[in-house]
């Protein structure tokens, strides 16, 4: 999807379009920028920048602090479409996702034919612009659709992958961030067509994503990105929610609903995913910037609220200085299955929170995040953070693909 939060605000309100338009936020608010137009891009305004910063080059963008429950409205209608043109789809964010075509040429025609399709479809049924990739793997098909934007569509035929990769900068390779550009620098490597020169053992001082990068340098999945299949259930290591406070502070009753606040995201996604943790872990942020991180394990895993937020509540009381606090971080780890778990309640209690806390969940789906939830975490106060990957993500949960 091209700018989707900004194309769904250009739906709620049309006078936006053609405008510099920044979601996440006020402009001079400390967090931020969740995504920005055409318009204000051109203004060096990019996702993940700070809006202050974002401020600050373009003062007179139109920042809104975005709508959570109508981006994933939207989204379930993308999803839904696109599960009409194949049964193998992979949603990896609220506005991305791969789509396996294997076995639909007889019904839906070549590739480009369908893609032009799928296209037309969501369109219609959505009113939002989308761009879409075509490869014989994920790699190709996401830099296509990087080099579509906005609004188009582009194709690699088979055994074009090298040739069409090489002129490209090798930054464009998804995992290749900053730092590892600066390493390929000093290599005198700035193209992928410099990688595919070389063999794996002169990428060796990389180790394992070494030989990642020179088989995705070829147009190659695989190597800690998109090394399973299209559609399968791909489960997290951890699960994790942090949010920093708009102005440092040591209020200890906002600090408490903050926290309360961060467990209810998490155990939802615990539950969404059908997981349990068995480690829980706080992450604390002062003035300062100086930040630790606590954890403690559980006898038994859980994915109740209560259970976790005691944790969570006795991890911080036991380490906060009395300090203001400048970030707060919750994190379920050690991810196990359901099977044989009983949590720390005896067996009926479990149950009736489970039944609580999956009716809460489904109110959520339906009214948005502060809909329900801990009596706590209602003193938050705080508006659900705009992101890629939110609770309630199409495609995501135990029960879809």
């Amino acid at each position: 999807m091209d700018a989707f939060f900004v194309s769904v605000e250009e739906l709620r309100d049309p006078s936006l379009k053609g405008k510099p338009v920044v979601v996440g936020g006020k402009g001079p608010e400390r967090g931020v920028v969740s995504a920005a137009s055409y318009t204000a891009r051109k203004f060096g305004v990019h996702s993940a920048l700070p809006l202050r910063t974002a401020y600050q080059l373009c003062p007179q963008a139109i920042f809104l602090e975005g709508n959570p429950k109508l981006y994933r409205e939207y989204s379930q209608k993308v999803h839904d479409v696109m599960r009409r043109f194949s049964p193998k789809v992979e949603q990896v964010s609220i506005d991305e996702a791969y789509l396996d075509m294997a076995g639909t040429e007889r019904l839906l025609g070549r590739p480009l034919a369908a893609a032009h399709r799928l296209h037309e479809a969501v369109t219609a049924e959505t009113a939002l612009p989308c761009s879409i990739g075509i490869g014989t793997s994920r790699l190709v098909a996401k830099m296509c659709s990087d080099l579509a934007k906005p609004n188009g569509v582009l194709s690699v035929e088979p055994g074009a992958e090298a040739a069409f990769l090489a002129p490209l900068e090798v930054s464009r390779i998804p995992g290749v961030g900053r730092v590892m550009q600066s390493k390929l620098e000093e290599m005198g490597i700035r193209r992928i067509g410099q990688l595919q020169g070389l063999n794996d053992n002169a990428l060796g001082r990389f180790g394992q994503w070494g030989s990642a990068l020179a088989a995705k340098a070829r147009g190659e999945d695989g190597g800690g990105w998109f090394d399973h299949a299209v559609g399968a259930r791909e489960l997290p290591k951890s699960i994790s929610h942090e949010t920093t406070f708009g102005e440092d502070t040591a209020d200890a009753v906002l600090i408490d609903a903050t926290l309360a606040k961060l467990v209810q995201l998490v155990a939802r996604r615990l539950r969404e995913h059908g997981l349990w943790s068995r480690t829980i872990q706080i992450k604390l942020r002062y003035t300062d910037f100086t930040t630790f991180t606590r954890a403690k394990t559980l006898d038994e895993a859980t994915q109740l609220d209560n259970v976790i937020l005691e944790t969570v509540r006795r991890l911080f009381r036991e380490n906060w200085s009395g300090r203001k606090v400048r970030l707060l971080g919750v994190q379920a780890g050690s991810l196990t299955d359901p099977a044989g778990q009983l949590g720390l309640l005896d067996e009926d209690e479990r149950k009736k929170w489970g039944r609580l806390l999956a009716a809460t969940d489904q109110l959520r789906d339906r009214f948005g995040e502060s809909a329900v939830g801990l009596a706590g975490a209602m003193k938050h106060g705080r508006r659900e953070r705009i992101h890629e990957n939110p609770a309630g993500l199409p495609g995501k949960t135990k029960d879809e693909g």
